[in-house]
């Protein structure tokens, strides 16, 4: 253990989930078979998006976004794991650190508007579906992506160069697997007001804004159901907007229950459980839900399924 009276540092050393050695190669199996899980069911999904003509819509679009962010998430932290167990060193330089960071946010926040962007095309397409093909034009979901990705790495920058300023820590021990941000306000010798100043201003944008903005769209959208006069038809425009609906509230939940807590900040061990299931568990459930709730994903499935069946 490397205690440090108030010195810079050019390295830290990452703790792990857990620092029980009997439980190193169980813990590694589990990552590694969640991970692995990950990137097989987002990979599904994309390449279903990309090949199945059925698929070739706005939402789907978005889909296939959001599952290169899963899986770029997932592999940003549980990579961690994975190389600190086969190479047997679990350190990592000042600088990597931040960059993992660095990414880390800008995924996270990427994927807060990429949900929203879902959002508004279930609105259009339940509350003015005459001028859904219009309104989401190609072009439109293009520059919505390409905003969702600039917008997100630029807005992190902030962080990044308010954390490059804190060179002084107490220890460079981190409790955690992977490079959050917290534990490393914990070993900070620096005054951190400024930085949750600026979590504070720039969660306005990056949290708020788009959960009032999915929240407003769904308030349209679950009025314009309600509207519809049939039962079936009630139910079959519910159906459209279910998946997105489940994937949205399981993220923000975790969120939530991982950085807005009030223990947040103290309790390292209980954040480093949420972080787990917020960075391998959620990954792995977003495909998971949106190929067993929605059918369009389904029946591209089964024809994959039946072609590949057939060319065997």
């Amino acid at each position: 253990m490397e205690e440090m009276n108030q010195t810079m540092v050019t390295y830290f050393i990452i703790k792990g989930i857990s620092d029980v050695p009997q439980l190193q190669a169980p813990i590694f199996i589990l990552v590694l078979f969640l991970y692995l899980m990950t990137l097989g069911g987002n990979m599904t999904i994309f390449h279903l998006v990309c090949q199945d003509p059925h698929l070739h819509t706005p939402m789907y679009f978005f889909l296939g976004n959001l599952s290169i962010l899963d899986m770029s998430h997932t592999t940003v932290t549980s990579h961690r794991v994975l190389v600190n167990f086969i190479s047997g060193h679990n350190s990592v330089s000042y600088v990597s650190y931040l960059l993992q960071f660095y990414i880390f946010v800008s995924l996270a926040a990427n994927q807060l508007l990429i949900l929203t962007a879902m959002s508004y095309d279930r609105y259009v397409a339940i509350c003015n579906p005459l001028c859904y093909h219009m309104t989401m034009s190609r072009t439109v979901c293009v520059l919505l992506v390409i905003f969702c990705w600039v917008i997100s790495f630029l807005e992190s920058l902030p962080y990044l160069v308010l954390v490059a300023q804190y060179t002084c820590y107490r220890s460079n021990i981190i409790n955690h697997f992977f490079c959050d941000v917290i534990p490393l306000l914990k070993l900070t010798c620096s005054d951190t007001t400024v930085f949750y100043i600026l979590v504070f201003s720039e969660s306005l944008f990056t949290i708020l804004t788009p959960f009032m903005l999915t929240f407003i769209s769904y308030v349209f959208i679950i009025t314009a159901i309600l509207r519809i006069r049939s039962s079936s038809g009630r139910r079959k425009a519910f159906y459209t907007c279910s998946s997105h609906l489940t994937v949205v509230i399981l993220l923000y939940v975790s969120l939530t229950c991982q950085y807005i807590r009030p223990s947040a900040k103290d309790n390292l061990d209980e954040n480093k459980m949420l972080s787990l299931f917020n960075t391998a568990i959620v990954p792995l459930l977003n495909p998971l839900i949106y190929s067993l709730k929605n059918k369009d994903v389904k029946s591209a499935l089964k024809r994959k399924l039946i072609t590949s069946k057939t060319l065997l």
